[in-house]
């Protein structure tokens, strides 16, 4: 077995399915069901079970993914240091962010990044922020943005900037009717949490870092708000509150200008969101991912 079919396996135990795993790795899914056939085959062992679903890993699979995945680790390890013997002509990092919040900050960040060391590939894997922490602490990713305080990690988090959370709304919304106006303190127009709680809102789902934002915030005020569609993702919600449909959350970075939206701080305090670059603990860190780590740091400096 070559590098290349461990990576076809960790797809299938990371997809849950043998269709997702193929469209990720771009190839046919005939050809990858017939890998694994052939590979549990020539193991002996059936590394994954079949169902309604999707597959799922077997107890011998779930052991012989958790190992391939190091194989694979130590494999990336080596060649890092290999590259920065090489002083940076080549080289992979992997990367992991949400999708939203890469959305607007990442692309700016790779294209420079690409400009300096155009044979350095950074792949990105995107997803919210506790399941990045989980990545990180078991080394599959070199380093990630993600949302402070980190839930799992402890440390080997670098605080970035500072971000904050606001409420998405149309122009038209009746809940212009309770806006107060920016002032030399307050640099944004902004509501009270109480006054605009009888009005709907799509709210993310709990897990996500806005969906429980959202959540805390009416907690804390002993409010109830009046939620729908809370699978929706979050640009899908902001969009859906651009429209007037109903009020979202959305992040001061991830701001879409557009005629008839108004964003709108939460209390005269705000809600503030603090963001950070986490990297694995007590391993190599290549000189790739220093340098694309000081280039998040000279690109965003503080807070938004």
């Amino acid at each position: 077995m070559d590098l290349k079919e461990l990576n076809y396996l960790i797809a299938i135990a990371d997809e849950g399915s043998i269709s997702r795993a193929a469209e990720s790795l771009y190839m046919a899914q005939s050809s990858l069901s017939q890998f694994l056939q052939q590979y549990e085959a020539e193991l002996g062992v059936r590394l994954f079970f079949r169902t309604a679903r999707g597959v799922r890993p077997t107890a011998a699979g779930q052991a012989f993914i958790q190992n391939a995945r190091q194989i694979l680790l130590h494999y990336r390890r080596a060649q890092n240091e290999v590259w920065d013997i090489e002083q940076l002509k080549g080289g992979r990092i992997e990367f992991g962010t949400a999708t939203f919040r890469g959305t607007y900050l990442l692309p700016p960040v790779l294209k420079r990044f690409h400009q300096a060391y155009p044979n350095i590939h950074v792949s990105v894997t995107e997803m919210d922020s506790v399941p990045l922490e989980d990545r990180i602490a078991e080394g599959l990713l070199d380093m990630a943005l993600i949302a402070l305080p980190a839930v799992k990690l402890k440390e080997n988090v670098e605080w970035l900037m500072q971000d904050e959370i606001l409420l998405a709304a149309s122009k038209d919304h009746p809940v212009m009717d309770f806006v107060h106006p920016a002032s030399k303190d307050i640099p944004l127009p902004w509501v009270q949490l109480s006054d605009i709680a009888p009005f709907e809102f799509i709210l993310g789902p709990p897990g996500t870092i806005l969906g429980r934002a959202a959540r805390d915030e009416f907690r804390k005020a002993g409010l109830e708000p009046k939620a729908w569609h809370t699978s929706f993702t979050a640009p899908f919600a902001a969009a859906m509150a651009r429209e007037g449909v109903a009020l979202a959350l959305t992040y001061r970075s991830c701001i879409v200008p557009h005629e008839n939206a108004v964003y709108l701080r939460i209390g005269e305090e705000g809600i503030p969101l603090n963001l950070g670059l986490a990297y694995p603990t007590g391993e190599y860190r290549s000189k790739a991912a220093i340098e694309l780590g000081r280039l998040f740091h000279s690109m965003y400096p503080g807070a938004v």
